[in-house]
């Protein structure tokens, strides 16, 4: 899969441009705040459904104006595609390939990347909301259905959550309801698991040989979905029974609390090396190897599901990386474009577009 062009209007600092994107290296160059970072932004919205930076979409718009426009061209194994989208006032409007669409689920998966940022680099000692949200992110692009099952599993957390801040405040609540929600999340969670055990069983397979690569053999990765869970469960219907079990058996404690205690949003992912647990352990060196190593896994994953490559986006952590992280990830170029965001000239090839104000020539 390759990004053919990316257009925006008003969109952060971009007044109006069209980048062109060749197949193999694009080099975004130029100084800091110029608008390196807001292009891959923008293009990651298509894959994401959302932006990667925090706030709403009314912080994308271009200061004084009234919305924004941006918009894709991309090629796949299956052709060509378009995806558009647009905010203005308080309307939302997505387009694929010409065709409006209602939801950002209903374009997740056209078109897939994979976005290696600065933030990403506390993947491993951060909290585990991080690697929920890797894991999240990465899950939807190869199956987006499972944007949608996380999206109702929210909604009745919230709704759970909020009879169990009541009995927490002896406040009057509906105990039929409180069991109907937690049925409800107990079907939503089990579907979860199950796609995130076989997604992280997929994932370790390649980042384990990655891991070996930049470590010239030293350091052995693992991963392990950290979980109530029994691991030899596999079956939807007899993970669905646990979550049951689980939510039953935990309600007094959650009824003190005020908050459901146990389930996916709760669960983590341990990473191992050389047997050791990396958020107690890793150095800095070995945190970043890890998380390149669970980057280029994540599209080789898609790889093997798509038989195609995701674009890769490398914003502003090549300068992160010393120089044998650095050749690793550009020695491994070969079938995949790449985008790459630098303040600095980079001995990578490729095409090279400077930015400058918004501009990009």
């Amino acid at each position: 899969m390759i990004i053919k062009s990316f257009t925006a209007k008003n969109f952060r600092n971009i007044e109006s441009s069209k980048i062109f994107f060749d197949k193999g290296i694009n080099v975004l160059l130029g100084k800091n705040a110029q608008g390196k970072t807001n292009a891959v932004e923008g293009i990651y919205v298509f894959a994401r459904g959302r932006s990667f930076r925090h706030g709403d979409d009314k912080d994308l718009v271009r200061m004084g104006e009234d919305g924004f426009y941006i918009s894709i061209e991309y090629e796949s194994k299956d052709g060509e595609g378009t995806l558009e989208y647009s905010f203005f006032g308080r309307e939302r409007r997505r387009k694929k390939n010409g065709y409006r669409v209602r939801s950002a689920g209903e374009m997740i998966g056209s078109f897939k990347a994979v976005l290696f940022c600065p933030d990403d680099l506390d993947l491993v000692k951060g909290g585990p909301d991080m690697r929920r949200e890797f894991l999240n992110v990465a899950i939807s692009q190869c199956y987006p259905s499972y944007i949608s099952v996380y999206s109702n599993y929210k909604k009745a957390l919230e709704n759970r959550n909020a009879l169990l801040k009541n009995a927490s405040k002896g406040l009057y609540f509906d105990e039929n309801e409180l069991l109907a929600w937690s049925e409800l999340l107990a079907e939503y969670a089990s579907y979860i698991y199950l796609q995130r055990k076989d997604y992280i069983k997929k994932l370790e397979v390649y980042a384990k040989g990655f891991m070996n690569d930049i470590s010239g053999g030293n350091e052995s990765l693992e991963m392990k979905y950290q979980t109530d869970i029994p691991e030899e469960l596999s079956e939807r219907e007899a993970v669905r029974e646990e979550y049951r079990k689980i939510f039953s058996e935990s309600i007094m404690r959650e009824r003190f609390a005020g908050t459901t205690l146990f389930g996916p949003h709760r669960e983590d992912i341990v990473i191992s090396i050389n047997g050791m647990d990396s958020r107690s352990y890793a150095s800095q060196g070995q945190q970043r190897s890890i998380v390149l190593a669970l980057k280029m896994a994540e599209g080789e994953v898609s790889r093997e599901i798509f038989s195609e490559y995701p674009v890769f986006l490398f914003d502003d952590v090549l300068s992160e990386l010393d120089e044998k992280r650095q050749s690793f990830v550009l020695s491994g170029i070969k079938d995949k474009q790449i985008i790459i965001t630098s303040c600095e000239e980079i001995k990578a090839g490729g095409r090279v577009i400077k930015v400058d104000g918004g501009g990009f020539s």
